[in-house]
């Protein structure tokens, strides 16, 4: 689930939150960078799970309104296309959905049900899922259409779903885009076949779990050796006016170089670059170009900064 950008901005998060509370507890953020990426997971777990909720409460209530003394006709002959979508069917069949959720003792939706009745409420009343319900075709394909346009359009945009959640995680605001994207792309992938779906792990190869330890050591490490590394060639700039954010996203960018001998060159100056477009000022990326690109045009750093392996720079 966690792609080689997510992690380094998960660095980026954890360096500057140690240097703003000038901490040299290197242990403590290592866990706490480890804690950061460990929620993604439990955000994306709830967020599926929430599914699996959303049905089974639906489920549990049309069968409370057919045993009403008084109820009305609809109730005692409910239209039962939701509770039977085949998608939502299917994810409340995952094993491994329920042992993850176990695992992380994640009990969220149990102690906060009203969001789940909020999510209902916005679903039923929603054109969607009115549109749903009258739809004579029955099919995966468009159980699957329905569940797809249900998260992107109710359940990932809801502002009462959003409020709760970043009262309990700090990191939400970052992390539920993101999440809420890979779901997407889950989703629309899953035509390939009803029984491709698996749930993702929280790494594709533990090696990247690795890779974001590292980073962070060696940057925290060495960072006013990093720091010498262009501090002295960059005279257009004076290194007290640039921002922490861009000195934390060059010294991460030049730690790779000097430290991460299989990753090109290419590749992690226009990484930094992407992050600094979204989390930095709106120069940051131009400035982070300059003098990247110049450091690795020097004859001394083309040897320095040396890769290993083919066709790497």
């Amino acid at each position: 689930m966690l792609n080689r950008r997510h992690l380094r901005l998960k660095v980026l998060q954890t360096i500057y939150a140690m240097l703003q509370s000038d901490s040299d507890d290197l242990v403590k953020y290592e866990k706490t960078l480890l804690h950061s990426m460990q929620v993604m997971e439990d955000i994306y777990l709830l967020m599926m799970s929430a599914f699996v909720e959303i049905r089974q409460k639906e489920e549990e209530y049309i069968e409370v309104a057919k045993k009403k003394h008084l109820a009305t006709p609809e109730e005692r002959n409910p239209n039962l296309k939701f509770v039977q979508n085949q998608v939502l069917l299917h994810l409340a069949s995952l094993q491994d959905l329920k042992d993850r959720m176990e695992q992380r003792k994640l009990f969220y939706w149990k102690n906060n049900d009203d969001a789940i009745l909020w999510l209902i409420q916005a679903i039923k009343e929603s054109d969607l899922y009115q549109d749903y319900l009258q739809d004579k075709k029955q099919s995966w394909e468009n159980d699957l259409a329905f569940v797809r346009k249900m998260f992107e359009e109710i359940i990932a945009p809801n502002n009462k779903l959003y409020e709760l959640m970043e009262d309990n995680y700090m990191q939400w605001a970052d992390d539920f885009p993101l999440v809420n994207s890979f779901i997407l792309k889950q989703l629309k992938t899953w035509e390939k076949g009803r029984n491709a779906f698996q749930l993702s792990p929280l790494f594709k190869d533990l090696e990247d779990k690795d890779f974001a330890l590292e980073l962070f050591r060696k940057v925290m490490l060495n960072y006013k050796t990093l720091q010498k590394e262009y501090e002295n060639k960059t005279p257009n700039w004076d290194m007290e006016r640039i921002a922490l954010m861009d000195i934390i996203l060059l010294n991460m960018a030049i730690a790779e170089f000097l430290y991460f001998s299989s990753i090109p060159i290419k590749v992690t100056i226009n990484e930094y670059l992407e992050i600094a477009k979204e989390y930095s000022t709106p120069n940051s990326a131009i400035f982070i170009n300059g003098v990247l690109d110049q450091l690795v045009k020097t004859e001394e750093n083309k040897t320095r900064y040396r890769k290993v392996g083919r066709g790497l720079m």
